[in-house]
């Protein structure tokens, strides 16, 4: 399994410097991809260190804890390793997650200009090209990580009919007509780079698109999404750690009416909720591993439902850090004041909190 204190190493007090300038160091990134650490549930057999998801999950809040912008790395290229796994034909999966383990970088295209919460509504166009090309035409937004990345799993419609028919297509970034253009100044993870790629009649071999494509747009989702919201909401049990150890510290050693801050009731209670979210995320999350690793009929709302535990109280605890710190978790770039920017975001990405509310009454409504 991979080693967290060589993580703990290579990071150091990099993350408020990579905040600050909303870049991470590519070498860095590279390196972890080699290790195995960007993807880890790759199986051994293409390169990677074959970990259950579980372990991948703590590993994430690791990370997480450390710097958010890093973990969104992580979540989209473990999200691109996830898709070719499920939908990519055995040549790709021997080619792709080989790239994946060994220090290649990919990021994931989903929502659109008029696309966000509702894929469906997605105008992106994967057309047939001659007998053995494709051509990819469509503009993506909030694409994370697509500045660093070597290629991007964009989702699209597949064909020129109106069918429902969907398909997952791996685009080199330094292919003609594609360009990647990151947001200007957004509000967290703000290192890990959020893009607008536009895809102006990329042609692509037949053999990017992965499977052949013509899935159904829910499973190529639901796959996708279900990764990504567990790997979100282990980030947030690493947000909800962060905080809760900067809390403690400071309400220990910091002497406020002759006492330490710790021994006010009101300062105290920041701290038991704090705990207790971490505690309440901790389990959530650990049992979508158990409902995933089995392959249970509710894994997915077993995913939604963590990464809406874990994101709103991420969100409250990053809050309540920051009033206990005071003054000194108001400066930008300090673990908590990144973690407040940062936990606001995870209630908005793979599934804002509304949507996630939506996903788990109708569950609810359904088995009653």
């Amino acid at each position: 399994m991979i080693d967290t204190a060589e993580i703990d190493a290579l990071v150091g007090d990099g993350p408020a410097q990579w905040d600050a300038a909303g870049r991470l160091p590519v070498a860095l990134l590279r390196k972890l991809g080699a290790s195995g650490a960007l993807c880890a549930e790759v199986p051994a057999r293409f390169g990677g260190p074959g970990a259950g998801s579980l372990a991948n999950g703590e590993l994430t809040a690791h990370v997480g804890a450390l710097c958010s912008s890093l973990r969104s790395i992580m979540t989209v290229q473990g999200i691109a390793a996830a898709t070719v796994r499920r939908f990519g034909d055995r040549e790709q999966r021997r080619r792709h997650l080989a790239e994946l383990t060994s220090g290649r970088l990919a990021a994931v295209a989903f929502s659109e200009p008029d696309a966000g919460s509702d894929l469906s509504g997605m105008t992106t166009r994967i057309r047939p090209d001659g007998a053995d090309g494709v051509v990819v035409t469509g503009t993506k937004t909030w694409t994370t990580g697509a500045a660093y990345a070597d290629w991007i799993v964009v989702l699209g419609l597949n064909g020129d009919g109106d069918g429902v028919d969907g398909a997952a297509v791996v685009v080199p970034t330094d292919a003609p007509g594609v360009s990647v253009e990151p947001v200007t100044a957004p509000l967290g993870c703000r290192a890990a780079t959020h893009c607008r790629v536009h895809l102006a009649d990329v042609r692509l071999p037949a053999t990017a698109v992965l499977g052949g494509g013509r899935q159904p747009l829910p499973l190529l989702f639901t796959t996708a999404l279900t990764y990504g919201r567990m790997s979100v909401a282990w980030g947030c049990v690493g947000i909800l750690r962060a905080c809760l150890r900067a809390t403690t510290h400071h309400a220990n050693n910091r002497v406020q009416g002759g006492v330490p801050l710790s021994q006010h009731q009101l300062v105290a209670r920041h701290v038991a909720e704090m705990y207790t979210a971490e505690r309440i995320a901790t389990q959530v999350c650990r049992h979508a591993c158990e409902q995933v690793d089995h392959g249970a009929p509710d894994a997915a709302v077993a995913a939604v439902l963590a990464k809406q535990v874990a994101a709103t109280h991420a969100a409250r605890a990053a809050a309540d850090a920051v009033q206990v710190l005071a003054s000194r978790g108001f400066t930008d770039g300090h673990v908590v004041a990144r973690a407040y920017r940062d936990a606001k975001a995870m209630e908005l990405i793979e599934g804002s909190t509304e949507i996630s509310q939506l996903i788990l009454a109708e569950h609810a409504l359904a088995n009653a």
